[in-house]
């Protein structure tokens, strides 16, 4: 078997997308770069066996298992009364308040990026330097917080504003953990990264740069 044969027997979708990328970097004409994306996003859809190690994508079931995650770990907190209590404690020393959301945030990176649980790769980052999948993992949780709180009553029907956001941190601090362990554990998600469906949906639009929305 020649080097030339093992090599090619050794190229894996991830290789193959890399290449890709890179020719679609390349390219000048934008039609062309559009043909180069399809064929991104078909790779992207290719099955693969197994769960993966590394992670790099963000797609819609990213976003579900995030969701699902965040449900399932802050729900006891919805019951228990001792979430008004912290929130109290900590609109009473707003310096704690802004420790208490600095610690999620650094906890969660940590989880997703150094804990190992999965090899999780900052991949396409918003504005070139802010990793996305953290971003979703917060706001996923912070929404699935706020929501599930209205919902049952915890939040007084937000008639005091700065009452509600702190017992809202209280969960979502849960919530992010949760959130970080859905999204993760179970690894790889199939289907094409969201950016991509994105792109593709601003390109039927008409709107979008010769680099994509995203």
């Amino acid at each position: 078997m020649t080097d030339s044969e093992v090599d090619a027997n050794d190229v894996g979708v991830d290789d193959v997308r890399s290449r890709l990328e890179d020719l679609e970097a390349a390219v000048d004409d934008e039609s062309e770069r559009r043909e180069v994306r399809e064929a991104i996003r078909l790779v992207d859809r290719l099955p693969t066996d197994g769960v993966r190690d590394r992670i790099d994508k963000f797609t819609r079931r990213d976003i579900a298992e995030a969701f699902v995650g965040s449900i399932l770990i802050s729900l006891p907190m919805l019951v228990e009364d001792g979430v008004n209590d912290i929130a109290a404690h900590l609109l009473a020393a707003p310096s704690l308040l802004l420790i208490n959301v600095g610690f999620v945030v650094v906890m969660t990176a940590g989880m997703l990026y150094y804990a190992e649980f999965r090899n999780v790769e900052v991949s396409r980052p918003l504005f070139g330097i802010v990793p996305r999948r953290l971003v979703a993992i917060l706001a996923i949780a912070f929404i699935t917080a706020a929501f599930t709180m209205t919902v049952w009553g915890r939040l007084d029907g937000w008639t005091d504003p700065a009452v509600a956001l702190s017992r809202v941190s209280v969960v979502w601090a849960v919530a992010c953990f949760g959130a970080a362990l859905g999204d993760i554990l179970p690894g790889e998600s199939t289907g094409a990264d969201i950016n991509d469906e994105l792109d593709e949906f601003g390109e039927r639009l008409g709107i979008g740069d010769d680099e994509g929305l995203f």
